[in-house]
């Protein structure tokens, strides 16, 4: 078979099989793309997914944001080694814990202000911990202020400025630049690049990425002509293998957010993701040779600068995944992307040139993704699909 037909084998056996009620892909390799859809908006019905079904993509929305801050870095108008206290002075003379794992222990001074780079590669000093016990002591605290960690809530989130107020009265849990800590240094990306713009963060994502791109179903909140195509959104199966509504189709992302999160805000579909991949694997061009972000832009966006931030091979670079080390049969290092877990997956590997994008309507249970992301990744990096493929009881 060719690769739209192993493709649509994987994806739309999953989906037959219960895994997810239902995805859309757009996977390019060897200059073959296969795009398409499979299942439905609600579990077990007849309203199809289409490949221009609008997604809510979660995480996938940092490195779209992190594009916008490196398009004003481009232009001037950020410096990645300067302090954000200019800018976002409630972040300035931060106290930080003397031991991460003890607010008891009391606080020591900052040694050094944060700076953009700090925020971009997401060594600000706070985020979530995946090493220590959940929640962290700032965790805990972030959430006693009003902003707790968790599924995305767009609509209950503070506006921005009152949104960094709140984040600015928990001290640090290391010191800026010490360690890569996850998720919060993008939603501040987003309050830095609406301040240093003068905009809301919408327009300038629009105005420097998603417009010069014709990404036009991409937005915060879904486009207004786009409605019809955003659906409702589910929790994983239960042991009886029932669904929960976790969002419906005219719930929090069918209008513009309270917060445009620069984390988790976006709502998007494969072909405008796919429009996103080629301009950074083209070096910051569009197909038609307009530039959108520098080509040094781009190279310091996805080499990988923040060390190891998993067992298994993965690295950050400047908003966005960058594997570190090869996977068997799998992406290369250099591999750039990253994932949501309300359900979406996007990864491009440099060295053999492929894409592959999975957005589907079930958010992950765990940071382990449903077996059908593991299984498109095995046919579009180049392994085989593991045997028994379509493995639903996993997801």
């Amino acid at each position: 078979m060719g690769l739209a037909e192993d493709v649509e084998a994987v994806v739309a056996g999953s989906v037959a099989a219960g895994g997810v009620p239902g995805a859309a892909w757009w996977v390019s390799r060897g200059g073959e793309v296969a795009r398409g859809a499979a299942g439905a908006h609600t579990p077990g019905g007849d309203d199809r997914i289409g490949p221009d079904t609008v997604f809510r993509i979660a995480s996938i929305t940092k490195p779209v944001v992190a594009a916008a801050a490196m398009a004003l870095v481009d232009d001037g108008t950020l410096v990645l080694d300067d302090p954000v206290d200019d800018v976002l002075p409630e972040l300035a003379d931060r106290r930080v814990l003397a031991d991460p794992a003890d607010p008891a222990a009391g606080t020591v001074p900052a040694r050094r202000a944060i700076t953009v780079r700090d925020v971009l590669t997401f060594r600000l000093g706070l985020g979530l911990d995946f090493t220590v016990p959940w929640p962290s002591p700032t965790v805990a605290a972030l959430g006693d202020a009003g902003l707790p960690a968790g599924r995305p809530n767009p609509q209950a989130t503070p506006e921005p400025d009152e949104w960094l107020r709140r984040l600015a009265t928990v001290p640090l849990a290391y010191q800026p630049g010490e360690r890569w800590l996850y998720h919060t240094g993008a939603s501040v990306l987003g309050v830095l690049v609406a301040r240093v713009a003068g905009r809301p963060l919408p327009d300038v994502v629009a105005e420097r990425v998603l417009d010069p791109l014709g990404m036009a179903d991409t937005g915060f909140g879904v486009p207004e002509h786009a409605r019809g195509r955003l659906g409702p959104h589910w929790t994983p199966p239960s042991d009886d293998g029932t669904r929960a509504l976790y969002d419906p189709a005219d719930g929090q992302w069918a209008r513009p957010p309270a917060f445009p999160d620069g984390g988790d805000g976006l709502v998007a579909t494969v072909d405008d993701l796919a429009t996103f991949a080629r301009m950074l694997a083209a070096g910051g061009r569009t197909p038609r040779g307009n530039r959108v972000l520098s080509a040094a832009a781009v190279r310091a966006m996805t080499t990988e600068q923040a060390g190891p931030v998993d067992d298994e091979g993965g690295g950050w670079g400047l908003g966005i995944g960058v594997r570190r080390a090869d996977e068997p049969g799998g992406r290369h290092a250099g591999s750039f992307g990253w994932d949501g877990g309300l359900g979406g997956s996007w990864w491009t590997d440099p060295v053999s040139g492929a894409t592959a994008i999975l957005l589907t309507n079930q958010m992950w249970s765990s940071p382990e993704p449903p077996a059908v992301f593991g299984d498109l990744r095995a046919v579009a990096f180049g392994a085989a699909p593991p045997a028994g493929s379509c493995r639903a009881g996993e997801a």
